[in-house]
């Protein structure tokens, strides 16, 4: 008998208690913008900066509207200007180069390897093209950070860091977005923490929180920001910076952060998950896994295979047949953008050279989601469906 694999690929798992409560306590009193406070009131997206702060070890921390509202609001805030190139990987999600392409600069890309992490010789080699370089942990593989920070280091790169894929991960013990001078997190439904939309942006340099804090929207209120610089540094700022509204609301705050304390349980949770669909895929036919660096404390929502080499055909009848039983499966090597699933070549906005060595690592990438909604079990039966798929049209 065939094995159908009947499962969401897309369901999340309800909001907590806790938060709902939270949430329902906001939408009670009415004060959802973050601004409008009772005498005495600290307000929840306060809270929410000042308790992710402190979990991230960050001096300053802004909530906003969304992952890539932060990404924007960071190269505004280090001083990316119209025209500048911003370099970035050719392995992400469209919201990265869209972020650069908002402020008006050039998306310069950046090779991937076969470890699904940012080409560092490649990097390198471009480091004195731009001043700035957007590195994305694209799916929640991290590069080689110490390498990467002494490359960007000696050429006066400043480094902003897009933890999309990666709260609650870490290289080498440091958190990620905690190297860079920025790092910018989503909370987006598919991600780590679930609002629906928002963002989070930490970073350890005043001037740069200032202005973030002023581009989101504070007006003249950013005192009753609890991770933010004194006022004495917005004094510098503040008649030089523009408001670019963006700013998170006490509700979708208020559902955050009981989130976020639990994010450590959640974390081994994907990992218990993504480890058992791993072990069920290696050793199959045709199919690589990813390697993770003994340094790399990784989160496991989503996991990637190569199958590289392979003609599109073969790749497609793979995924077709894998559709077929209930594994939904996402391939970056598709001619077409497709949902979320994009490639360098396809932002028709940012100009971009052939990159042969990268174009055949992207053509090999398959990528799925692990919800938390699935069972170990479920995690197992997947992984024996690929396996049987991938395996029958590699030998055939």
């Amino acid at each position: 008998m065939t094995e159908i694999f009947s499962g969401s690929f897309t369901q999340q798992e309800p909001i907590p208690d806790e938060a709902i409560e939270a949430a329902l306590a906001v939408l009670r009193h009415g004060r959802l913008h973050r601004y409008n406070l009772a005498k005495g009131e600290l307000g929840e997206t306060a809270l929410l900066e000042q308790e992710f702060a402190a979990q991230t070890g960050a001096r300053y921390c802004l909530a906003v509207a969304s992952g890539g509202y932060a990404l924007a609001t960071a190269l505004r805030a280090v001083g990316v200007k119209p025209g500048d190139a911003v370099l970035t990987n050719a392995f992400t999600l469209a919201p990265v180069p869209g972020a650069i392409a908002s402020v008006g600069a050039r998306p310069v890309f950046v090779g991937v390897t076969e470890s699904l992490t940012i080409d560092l010789d490649d990097l390198a080699a471009k480091a004195g093209v731009a001043r700035v370089l957007m590195l994305s942990h694209m799916r929640g593989h991290l590069c080689d950070m110490d390498r990467l920070m002494q490359i960007c280091d000696a050429a006066g790169i400043t480094v902003i860091e897009d933890c999309a894929h990666t709260m609650g991960a870490a290289w080498n013990g440091v958190p990620s977005g905690r190297q860079g001078a920025v790092g910018c997190y989503s909370c987006q439904t598919y991600k780590h923490v679930n609002s629906g939309e928002g963002g989070l942006l930490v970073t350890d340099d005043e001037e740069i929180a200032a202005r973030a804090v002023m581009m989101s929207g504070s007006y003249m209120l950013y005192e009753r920001h609890l991770a933010a610089p004194g006022p004495e540094v917005f004094e510098r700022i503040k008649y030089h910076t523009p408001n670019i509204s963006g700013r998170m609301d006490n509700l979708r705050a208020a559902i955050l952060r009981p989130q976020l304390r639990a994010l450590a349980t959640q974390v081994a949770r994907w990992n218990e998950r993504y480890q058992r669909i791993e072990a069920g895929l290696r050793g199959t036919p045709g199919l690589s896994v990813i390697e993770r660096p003994d340094v790399e404390t990784y989160v496991g929502s989503s996991i990637q295979f190569l199958l590289l080499d392979w003609v599109a055909e073969k790749v497609q009848e793979a995924l077709r047949r894998c559709a077929a039983r209930g594994v939904e499966l996402k391939w970056f090597g598709t001619p077409e953008p497709v949902g979320f699933t994009s490639r360098y070549d396809s932002w028709r906005y940012a100009d971009s050279a052939p990159m042969p060595a990268s174009d055949r690592v992207l053509a090999g990438i398959i990528d799925m989601r692990v919800p938390l909604t699935f069972s170990l079990e479920d995690c197992d039966l997947i992984a024996r469906i690929i396996r049987a798929e991938v395996g029958a049209v590699y030998q055939s």
